[in-house]
Formats: C-alpha cells, structure tokens, sequence
C-alpha cells in the first residue's frame, strides 16, 4: 500500500471516528433543543463547556498550537450531526475562528471563559471599515449573537475583535421561525483589536458548514419521514405502500442524495488546496444544492405527515422551521446558483 492509501485510509479512520463520537454525544439532543426554543441566548453554556471538552473548538487549530489541525472534511463531519439533532449551539462557527485569534482570546474561549463568534458581512454588503483603531460598519446577520461575549467581525483586509457592550455598538434583535434568534450589528466609531485574517475564506468555510448542517437535517427529516409512512394506514394498508408515496419517497431520496455529493466535493476543495474563485464555485453548488433539498425535503414531509405534521408537537416541523431560518443563511438558494453561473462565465471567458 502507497503512503497516499495510508494517509487516505488514516482520514477516514478519523472522520468515522468522530461521527460515531458525534453520534454517542448527540443521541437525545433533539428534546434538548425543543426545550431551548423561545429562551434567550437559545442555547446551553453547560452544554458548549460540553462540547470544548471534546475538543470540537481545537478542530480547526494548527497541530503546533495545540489544536486538532483537522480540515472541513472533519468539520462537515460534525456539522451533518448537529444538524441531524438540531443542535443550537454555534460552536462551529467559533471552531473556525479559533486559530485566528489573539492567544489571550484563544485561551479564554478554549476555557470557555468567553464564547467568541464571527460576525461575517453579507455576500455582496459593503465591508466596515477599521481606522484609527475604531471600526465603523453594518453587519445584518448573526445567529445567536445574544450568547456572545465578544464578535470577530469581518472587516476590508482582515477583522476586529469587537465586545458588544464598548461605546457605539448597536446589537438589534430578530426572532426566527425556530424558536431562536439573530442580531443586526451597527458599529460607529467602535474601539476593536484589529486582526490580519483571511475573513473571506472563513466566510467560505462558515458557508459550507451551514450546508453540511442542513445536510444532516435533511437526512434525519427524511428518515423521520420515512419511518412515519411505514406505520401511517389508510385504507387498511399502510401510505408508504401506495405506488405515488413511494415516488414522491424517491425524489426526496436523490435531492438528498445529490446535496451529500455536493458536500462532498466542496470539502475535498478544501482539502486539496482549491483558492479564489475555484474555491468559491465548489462552495456555491454545495450550498445551493443543500438549501433546495432542505427545503423540498422537509416541506415534502410535512404534507406526507398530513395534519399532524403542523402541530408543534410532531418533531418533523421542528425541521421545517429549522429549515427555514438556516437555508439562507450565508446566502439563498438563488444567491449561489447565480453566484456559480457567474463564476463558471468567468471561468470559461
């Protein structure tokens, strides 16, 4: 056997590994996260001081700072688990910051002494602008920003560690259909640390990990599904015999099926070392393709739970309205297919 096949064989040794841990850790999370809906930040510090014990936030540290040195393969990994349970901790999104902060600040989040979390500029949005040491500018979208003790936000050329309570910080609250919550943040003139970083490829990253996570909800909303139309009778023979059940069952199965190869090949990108705009157009499939079967997957399935399928009490419409506040996050359905189109034009011009 080449060294390739043996490092190839160690990585999926390791990714296996960590979902099977995933899986263990994550097993009875669905009730939890029913129980943090409506709550303010909408997640647990017990269980984020939890989830850093396990090392998920030294994932994406370099090997030689003490971290995990692992790569968006393993991170995916994760992600598809958290979204199979609808886990509301954004752990992942400070896992990727980690390695880019001050040692200080890296020592207080590992210790979870402080929860750090990225506030990443909308696709397309002006960039703030960080003079003088004060940082000025607008970010609109930051999920579960009111657990958070201070923002990497994502400037022209780097960031600047802001903390929400400083002079000139305006943090706006928006309910979501799931029970949660994201913040608008106004920065005027707003004393902040600057970092030199590459924001943009984290932005990249922190989009593909949104999709893996809508991937895992797809996948568990389809078993869900799935187990529900084998138990469902009508006509004294249960749904999921009748021949348009099965079809629809079918469709479902190749959207999810085609996310999961979308996914897949926008990690490897990653791994092999993709830049700029080839990098861009893997994250773009990925994340287009993964919002649309998130969303004609869950929708799906709740017509074919029928009326039960909108009570609150059935799990499936918790994958709805999960859906429906993640699919767009990091950019719409619309916003990446046109955002591909644009870069395949330019690749080939």
């Amino acid at each position: 056997m080449s060294s390739l096949d043996t490092e190839l064989d160690e990585t999926e040794d390791l990714i296996r590994m960590i979902d099977e841990s995933a899986a263990h850790v994550l097993k009875d999370d669905l009730l939890r996260a029913r129980k943090q809906r409506f709550t303010t930040p909408g997640f647990e510090r017990a269980k984020w001081l939890e989830f850093s014990e396990l090392g998920w936030l030294t994932l994406c540290i370099d090997e030689q700072k003490g971290g995990l040195g692992l790569g968006m393969r393993e991170l995916c990994t994760l992600a598809h688990r958290l979204g199979q349970q609808l886990t509301p901790e954004p752990i992942l999104a400070s896992a990727l910051i980690a390695d880019v902060l001050p040692e200080a600040h890296q020592r207080d989040l590992l210790e979870c002494k402080q929860i750090i979390l990225p506030a990443f500029v909308t696709y397309g949005r002006p960039m703030p602008v960080f003079n003088n040491g004060k940082i000025t500018g607008y970010i609109d979208c930051i999920p579960y920003a009111l657990g958070a003790d201070a923002f990497l936000v994502q400037a022209e050329g780097g960031a600047a560690l802001v903390r929400p309570g400083e002079a000139g910080v305006s943090l706006i609250e928006h309910k979501t259909h799931d029970g949660g919550h994201f913040c608008s943040l106004r920065l005027e003139k707003v004393p902040a640390q600057w970092l030199s970083s590459d924001m943009t490829t984290i932005r990249e990253q922190a989009t593909l990990v949104v999709g893996a996570y809508l991937s895992g909800l797809s996948e568990r909303a389809f078993q869900i599904t799935q187990d529900f139309i084998k138990e469902r009778v009508q006509f004294d023979k249960p749904i999921g015999s009748f021949q348009v059940v099965q079809h629809r069952m079918v469709d479902l199965f190749l959207e999810l099926k085609l996310g999961r190869a979308a996914l897949g090949a926008a990690a490897n990108g990653f791994a092999d070392g993709l830049r700029s705009s080839a990098l861009e157009l893997t994250v773009s499939l990925a994340k287009a393709r993964l919002s649309r079967a998130s969303s004609v997957i869950t929708r799906e399935a709740i017509q074919l739970h029928g009326g039960i399928g909108y009570t609150d009490e059935a799990d499936i419409g918790l994958y709805l309205r999960k859906s429906m506040t993640m699919s767009g996050t990091f950019g719409t359905e619309s916003f990446h297919r046109n955002r591909a189109f644009s870069l395949m034009g330019a690749n080939h011009g």
